[in-house]
């Protein structure tokens, strides 16, 4: 992994189409080890989350080049790697498993990230009839000790459909249900790594079926 976020590093720098095209030799091998560390992690979840198929890895990892077309920010390239291990893999509705790598910003994470609007519906419902089984997973002590706080995304209304006097009613102005665990360069250059990014979606996984389950019913 130093590999990797030496290119990064060197990346953020350096972020333009000469310089890339000078390393895209450097770029394919970081690339590739993040794919074999996809592919492990994909092979993992599915010890302890069933509901997470045989993915391929090339199908969860985001791109690296930049869309510039509506952004001011005309830097082409991404200063990190991305992944995203769901059904479906990257592009899927569903809840699931990101893992973010990035000199001093890496961060793993899940849940389900600004769903559309058809599948916030359906999550929303879902919450307002099971808000304490909700609850009860993400208050869990060991939950909180990595998540302590979800995604601050929300609206400041009510949402259409529900009663402003809901008992779950601040749950449901959330926008994403979505959670992330920062981790610092020296944990992703670790030996135990891996086993490190488990620990954390092992305690994403009933949040994740839980969610899973709203879009399913």
């Amino acid at each position: 992994m130093n590999n990797v976020l030496g290119f990064l590093r060197e990346l953020a720098v350096n972020n333009n189409r000469e310089w890339f095209q000078k390393n895209k030799k450097w770029y394919d091998e970081s690339r590739n080890k993040v794919l074999f560390l996809t592919e492990v992690l994909i092979n993992e979840i599915r010890k302890f989350d069933p509901t997470v198929p045989v993915l391929n890895p090339n199908d969860c990892l985001f791109r690296i080049f930049r869309d510039v077309r509506c952004s001011q920010d005309k830097s082409p390239y991404k200063t990190n790697f991305g992944c995203y291990i769901a059904r479906g893999g990257k592009k899927a509705n569903f809840a699931g498993y990101y893992l973010h790598i990035e000199p001093e910003s890496s961060f793993a994470g899940g849940g389900i990230y600004m769903p559309d609007n058809e599948t916030l519906k359906m999550l929303r419902e879902y919450i307002a009839e099971n808000g304490e089984e909700f609850l009860s997973i993400i208050r869990n002590k060991e939950f909180q000790e990595i998540y302590p706080e979800m995604y601050d995304d929300k609206l400041k209304t009510v949402p259409k459909g529900f009663s402003p006097n809901h008992e779950y009613i601040d749950i449901l102005k959330y926008k994403s249900f979505a959670f992330t665990h920062r981790m610092e360069d020296r944990e992703v250059l670790s030996e135990n790594f891996i086993q490190s990014i488990l620990h954390y979606y092992r305690q994403l996984s009933n949040i994740n079926m839980f969610l899973n389950q709203a879009i399913q019913k």
